[in-house]
């Protein structure tokens, strides 16, 4: 049985939690988080909770339940402890620039890191992988929500100006999506003000943007999100072969479950970083291959 740090304990932290609580193959070590001074969730009373991962003693993997912009400090410095270590990072152009970094660090120290490995970037990757092998030209829509993005959200929050902010992602077709975001404004700033900083921001900045004031945000908070996922394309020279894959979802539980089978498939890797569609998906899974194979091939 493998030893398991969660690192940070926000949305998904806690689904992480409920996660490793019905995996059979992992022990939770604990929860490291910034602080400790606050009372402590009931539901971690049988847990440690910790501010520095060394208390916790052996751990053999790190799921890094933190803001994206953190992961990269985390999981080096986990690394570099022998420590394995996954992560839900979604800023999508700067995976490869974490993908090269963690890949050095994790080679140099036997150990291995799995990036990127939520519902998207991770489930929706792999999923875009096999209808791309299956229609090598072509193209593949991602149509996101409508729903809560969490990163958007944490990025919204961090603003100046705002007390509590809420990102909606609404799907316009065709892979175009808008962006709404709820705020909580402090006194003497204007919904422009944060509107001018959200699109300076590489999370905001690519995609149509209103920043809408509202009395409460949590009075609009709902944390299903979805997405429909497309692809035209041609298989050899027949052409017009058309896929399409749909979901609707709990955003934090299914970020938080894709990171528990990616936990489990960090031990079955040789030294390095990999994304999603670089490993076996079936490394993911709990149980024997020779059952894996007849039930799911």
């Amino acid at each position: 049985m493998k030893r398991v740090a969660i690192v940070g304990y926000g949305n998904i932290g806690r689904f992480v939690l409920e996660a490793l609580q019905e995996a059979p193959d992992f022990e939770i070590a604990g929860v490291v988080r910034r602080s400790t001074s606050g009372e402590k969730p009931l539901e971690l009373t049988p847990y440690k909770v910790v501010t520095d991962i060394k208390e916790l003693g052996k751990v053999d993997v790190a799921i890094l339940a933190t803001p994206t912009r953190s992961v990269e400090e985390n999981a080096k410095t986990f690394l570099a402890m022998g420590i394995n270590t996954v992560d839900s990072f979604d800023i999508h152009g700067s995976i490869w620039d974490l993908h090269e970094s963690l890949g050095k660090v994790a080679k140099a120290n036997n150990t291995v890191s799995i990036i990127s490995a939520g519902w998207d970037p991770g489930s929706d990757s792999v999923i875009r992988t096999l209808l791309q092998a299956a229609a090598p030209k072509g193209l593949t829509w991602t149509n996101f929500g409508p729903g809560m993005s969490m990163g958007h959200s944490v990025v919204a929050r961090s603003k100046k100006g705002v007390k509590n902010a809420l990102s909606m992602t609404m799907p316009k077709g065709a892979g175009v999506h808008s962006r709404m975001v709820y705020v909580e404004l402090e006194q003497g700033f204007t919904a422009q003000q944060v509107y001018d900083e959200l699109k300076a921001d590489d999370y905001f900045a690519h995609d149509e943007l209103h920043v809408i004031p509202v009395d409460s945000v949590d009075n609009c908070r709902d944390m299903g999100h979805g997405v429909v996922l497309e692809r035209k394309g041609v298989s050899g020279k027949t052409q017009n072969q058309r896929f399409k894959f749909e979901m609707s979802i709990n955003n934090p539980a299914l970020t938080a479950q894709v990171l528990v089978g990616a936990a489990r498939a960090t031990f079955k890797q040789q030294a390095g970083a990999y994304t999603l569609p670089e490993i076996p998906m079936m490394d993911l899974l709990f149980g024997e291959k020779e059952q894996l194979i007849k039930g799911l091939v």
